[in-house]
């Protein structure tokens, strides 16, 4: 297909989520089926060093719009999140998890809620089926977030997303993006709207998250984006006539 012929990108970062891809493309499928639109799924295997990728490779076989970007150096979510939506060719990109905690029947309304004028629309666990120590640090997380950067975000630690693929082209790329990316588009002068969505328990794999290992880089990211907001560009404001 020609990059025009695809309306959806899926984008999704995998680390060693073998048991989970499975289930998750046969979620997508009918997910992306139902909307009646034309789709890929872009699935970028980070260094998994479980069968991830062998998993992937044999589900393409059965799933033709299944797409796989392959790092050869385990490099994070926010580089999973960037390679995927640079070979992504839908007019709307939309990034999630592959560990199934986010649901692909929530796609649709995604998509509904892209009026025009919106450029992001980002999703809130509406009851976050997480332990409390993970819930409380994410309540405390995202409102320091808030308050340094002068931005809202209801839950930016979710990274269930769909975004006008025109408006990621001046998205900066760093450790941390995909924390941030809603508010990088605000600064831009776009406009982000958010819509509740369903959260299920992990049922397979090992979060790769904890507190210490986002305490104090969020912390650091955080001030960042205070600079950033100071020298930002506005993007997506030119065309050619």
């Amino acid at each position: 297909m020609e990059p025009d012929d695809i309306d959806i990108s899926v984008v999704i970062p995998v680390y060693n989520e073998e048991e989970n891809v499975g289930p998750l493309m046969q979620e997508l499928d009918e997910a992306l089926t139902s909307t009646g639109k034309k789709f890929e799924v872009i699935c970028v295997n980070d260094a998994s060093t479980d069968g991830s990728l062998t998993t992937l490779k044999e589900l393409r076989g059965a799933y033709p719009w299944l797409r796989i970007i392959d790092h050869t150096v385990n490099s994070g979510e926010s580089a999973g999140e960037a390679t995927g939506m640079q070979y992504a060719r839908g007019a709307i990109v939309i990034t999630m998890d592959a560990d199934q905690q986010m649901d692909p029947a929530d796609i649709p309304a995604f998509l509904e809620a892209m009026k025009p004028g919106v450029t992001a629309v980002c999703g809130v666990r509406r009851k976050r089926q997480d332990d409390f120590v993970r819930r409380m640090s994410t309540k405390i997380a995202n409102a320091y977030r808030n308050w340094i950067t002068g931005d809202k975000i209801t839950d930016a630690g979710c990274t269930y997303r769909a975004i006008r693929r025109e408006a990621l082209r001046e998205i900066p790329v760093f450790n941390g993006m995909h924390r941030f990316l809603p508010t990088m588009l605000r600064y831009q002068g776009y406009q982000v709207e958010e819509i509740y969505i369903n959260h299920r328990p992990r049922t397979r794999g090992v979060s790769k998250y904890g507190v210490g290992n986002r305490l104090w880089r969020g912390i650091k990211d955080c001030l960042g984006m205070r600079w950033y907001r100071s020298r930002v560009v506005k993007g997506g404001r030119s065309h050619e006539v």
